[in-house]
């Protein structure tokens, strides 16, 4: 072979190399978009609408969570508020919760034997019952509830944890594509009309680099809410002490009940077990007004909600979940001496906890107050034009009749970073790696089937 043809050669390979690498970040960047993208156009509608969700309920439930003001801001008893309750929605009465503002009702949650549990909106000032809704019933934990698809199961919410992986995957494969190579625009403007195809190319390209680090801290920070991962991280985090973080657990006697159990509570502290009262010895429990008055003087933030103690050991539980994390609280008192069992902040949490309940208060707007919620409005926004403009520049480029996957790269050893990055998705995140290696197989496979079926002999006539 003359010189002449080893250096074509050599110059065949060096430009087909590169070709070969953005061929198969480009194939796997479509396969990413079209697993994520209805999850991620689906979980920034819902998401959307959350950020403002105090605001939104206080709109749509203006009847039961808003009252007036009286001039001389005298209040109803708790234990009068929970009396109310009880005569309108006969029951048991489970939790009290403390009005956040001045203008806001109580909200008494009421064990009924006939409609299960429900929320009962009492007006403070004068104790008068404004109405009901189930347990969680409000348009804002509807949403909620969507935007996790708890509706739809476990296995459902074991698709977010995949679909969160598929976006980091999605986030990474589109910067690679995205990073400029001697083209004029697309990098950081758009070309061309609506009418033309490399509009929504540069459109989806543009946005896509101003919002992949929101889907990548989003997809992170919603891990812990995930089926596996985040069950599994949460017990690791918390097995040495059964929840509680370091320091904070007492020598009182606990029950086999925990904090998630019995209350809405943080991400941290969801396996925390609950101590138990003493016997009391013959004493009066200080009941529910007392409790209130306890938790008054220990400067918990208003809005806290008080877990009333459904037996003899049981105690009661004052938590709160501000803004602000700093004024994140859970404590247990004694229901007959009313002395605080276990006093549990924020400040108490390990550095793990206090890394991802900082993630997780961010990614529900509220760290950063109207700021976090209209940069997270923005992004949710440029998330939705993402999947819009993929969605468009695929129907403009595919073949009639195809899916118009990107072609397979001639050389298949490019894939050796796909087995790479199988192996640390298998590790940090079980079901993603498991997803993944699924999806490899499926596109090493499925063209040798198609290819077998189509020079397949014809059936022997009989």
């Amino acid at each position: 072979m003359s010189d002449f043809t080893i250096g074509r050669a050599n110059a065949a390979v060096a430009v087909r190399s590169p070709s070969d690498l953005y061929r198969a970040v480009w194939r796997w960047h479509f396969y990413a978009g079209l697993l994520v993208l209805p999850f991620l156009v689906t979980l920034a509608i819902t998401g959307a609408l959350y950020l403002f969700r105090d605001e939104i309920d206080g709109l749509v439930h203006a009847d039961l969570k808003r009252v007036e003001i009286t001039e001389n801001g005298a209040k109803a008893t708790p234990s009068a508020m929970v009396a109310a309750a009880l005569a309108a929605y006969p029951g048991t009465a489970v939790k009290f919760t403390d009005p956040a503002s001045s203008d806001t009702s109580a909200e008494i949650t009421v064990n009924t034997p006939a409609s299960g549990k429900l929320a009962v909106y009492v007006n403070p000032y004068d104790g008068k019952v404004l109405g009901s809704l189930p347990d969680r019933g409000t348009i804002m934990w509807t949403i909620r509830t969507l935007h996790s698809l708890k509706y739809f199961g476990s296995f459902a919410r074991s698709l977010i944890e995949i679909a969160a992986g598929w976006s980091i995957l999605l986030v990474a494969t589109g910067i690679y594509l995205w990073w400029p190579r001697r083209q004029t625009g697309g990098v950081l403007s758009i070309r061309g009309t609506p009418k033309r195809r490399v509009f929504w190319r540069d459109t989806h390209a543009v946005s896509g680099i101003f919002v992949g680090f929101f889907i990548v801290f989003l997809a992170v920070t919603g891990m812990p809410w995930s089926g596996v991962w985040g069950g599994k991280v949460n017990e690791w985090a918390n097995g040495s002490n059964f929840g509680y973080p370091a320091g904070v657990r007492t020598a009182v006697p606990m029950s086999d009940e925990h904090l998630d159990h019995i209350a809405k509570t943080s991400w941290s502290l969801e396996q925390a077990r609950v101590p138990q009262s003493s016997s009391g010895d013959g004493a009066a429990a200080i009941g529910l007004d007392g409790a209130v008055a306890v938790f008054d003087r220990l400067g918990l933030h208003r809005g806290y909600a008080v877990n009333i103690p459904a037996t003899a050991d049981g105690v009661y539980t004052g938590s709160v979940y501000p803004d602000d994390l700093a004024q994140q609280r859970v404590v247990h008192l004694d229901q007959y001496s009313g002395k605080p069992l276990i006093d549990m902040s924020y400040a108490d949490y390990g550095p793990l906890g206090k890394a991802l309940e900082w993630g997780i208060n961010v990614h529900l707007g509220q760290q950063f107050g109207l700021a976090n919620q209209l940069v997270l409005l923005a992004a949710c926004i440029a998330i939705v034009l993402l999947a819009v403009s993929a969605g468009i520049m695929w129907w403009k480029r595919r073949p009639k009749g195809s899916l118009g996957v990107p072609p397979m790269p001639v050389d298949r050893r490019v894939f050796r970073g796909l087995i790479a990055l199988l192996a640390i998705g298998g590790i940090l995140f079980p079901l993603v790696g498991v997803s993944l290696a699924v999806m490899l197989a499926l596109d090493w496979t499925y063209p040798r089937f198609r290819q077998a079926i189509r020079f397949a002999p014809p059936a022997a006539d009989v």
